[in-house]
Parts: C-alpha cells; structure tokens; sequence
C-alpha cells in the first residue's frame, strides 16, 4: 500500500513536466521523507518559488504557498516567526534559489532559521527557455551560452555551509533512498537545512548536451556521485571527475525563531 500518497493532490495528477524528467522522484522522495519523520499534516506547510521544481507545491497535500520568483525562503521565514511549531518545507530550483533568490538563501542560511530547503539541482532554468543557471557547469550548453558556458558555477553545499546552515546534504535522483534519509535529517535539524539533490532534465539540459535519455542522465549519477568518506580518498585527479553524496556538513547554531521568541519576551518585560 502506497500510503504516501495521501500527501499528495490525486486530482491534480498526473503532473506536466517532460518525460524523464527527475522532479517527480524527488517530489515523492519529500513526501516519503515527511511520513518517515512522522510529521503531522496539518502542521506542515510547503512553499515554493517560480521554475519546474516549484510546481512541485501544487501537487501535494498540505498548505501551499507557491511564491514570487526567487522569494521562497522569505515568504517560508515569515511563516516561521509567526507559527514556531510549524515544519515549513522549501522546495526551489538552481536558477530559483542561487540567482534570482541567492540573496535570501544566503541570509536564510546566516540566520539558521528551521527551514529545510530541498534544491532541485537540474543544472539549467528548465521552464522558462533553457538559460544557463548559476549552477550550469562550466563548458556546459545552454540557450543563453550556445558554446558553452564560461562562469564557473556554485557549489550551493559550500555556500550554505560557509553562510551558517548547520545542516548540509547532496544526494541524487538514482540514489533515492539515501535522499529520503537526507530530507528526514534535514527536517530533524533545527535550524538551516539544506538538502541539494542533482535531477536529470532530459529535454532542456540533456538534449542540448548530448547526455542522452533520462536512463543515460541517471546512470551518469550512479558513476561519478561518491558517498563523501569515499570521495575524501580520492586524488585531486579523481575528484575532478566525481562529486560527493550525502551528509556533508553538520553543525550547531542558535535557531533563529527561538532567539528572535526570546527578544519578543525581553521587549515584554521591559527589559534592555
């Protein structure tokens, strides 16, 4: 019996993305996460941005918010200064969360707020035409690079480490089960969350970069995605053509909803 399914809108299914395309995967992979960790669906809340990824919100069974551009994670603060107890999810794609919206995942991620942000990672703004994100690899095809790109790209792991997040995973859409593992982490943090999943988009970044189907994209995971205890022994060589899965940072911080509780508490009792 497929009981995740009642965290899921049945009558908006089936979804609009592409064929072979990953954000299903990581979709369910969310809500498998959320009944493994035994949250309470009314407790729960899922806000998203604009791009492939943030349709996401519309199909899933819980309050909503799909948001501005790049703005999800300060609609997802607001909501959790003004209810604490909720578990507020934030779903958002590379071009989402790392351009438009990279200022606010930065400051998410210094504040340490509880948020548990899941970056659909499809290396490319797949709705919107196939530019080339924040997150394109250098060399890589793209509407707006047609010769490849030449910016290098972010590594958001390293980022959100390096702005404060105390909880830091990548995992892929091949490697399900170890990303349901990393979202039940994340959501157990409290404080900033960020679980980075790489997704295949066949159609606006696979097609352009003759990577093949969606099998193809997949079993490229499966071939350079090392568990991080094993990617720390390879050479400089090695990891130029690997990168690392799994729980690669974390840390401890004052949560920022309980520090900004105790401020509303001192400016109460009249205390400076």
């Amino acid at each position: 019996m497929r009981t995740y399914e009642k965290f899921f809108r049945m009558n908006r299914l089936p979804h609009i993305w592409c064929p072979g395309c990953g954000n299903g995967i990581v979709m369910k992979a969310i809500v498998q996460a959320i009944e493994k960790a035994g949250l309470d669906q009314d407790k729960t809340v899922i806000v998203s941005g604009i791009g492939c990824s943030s349709r996401a919100s519309g199909y899933m069974n819980f309050d909503t918010l799909h948001t501005a551009h790049g703005r999800a994670i300060p609609f997802a603060t607001g909501i959790k200064l003004a209810n604490p107890e909720l578990n507020v999810i934030v779903i958002t794609g590379d071009g989402d969360a790392t351009a438009i919206g990279g200022n606010h995942f930065i400051h998410g991620a210094r504040r340490n707020i509880d948020l548990t942000v899941v970056l659909f990672n499809n290396n490319i703004y797949g709705m919107t035409g196939g530019q080339a994100s924040p997150l394109t690899p250098h060399g890589k095809k793209a509407t707006t690079a047609p010769y490849g790109t030449v910016d290098r790209a972010f590594d958001p792991c390293q980022l959100a480490q390096a702005a404060g997040a105390t909880f830091v995973a990548r995992s892929t859409t091949f490697h399900v089960p170890q990303t349901v593992d990393a979202i039940v982490q994340g959501i157990g943090n409290k404080g900033f969350s960020l679980i980075e999943t790489i997704t295949q988009c066949p159609i606006a970044y696979g097609r352009k970069n003759k990577l093949g189907d969606a099998a193809n994209m997949l079993k490229w995971m499966s071939e350079h995605a090392a568990p991080l205890a094993a990617y720390n022994k390879l050479s400089d060589e090695q990891k130029a053509e690997k990168f690392p899965i799994g729980v690669l940072y974390k840390g401890a911080a004052p949560e920022y909803s309980a520090e900004y509780a105790k401020l509303i508490k001192q400016a109460m009792e009249g205390k400076k």
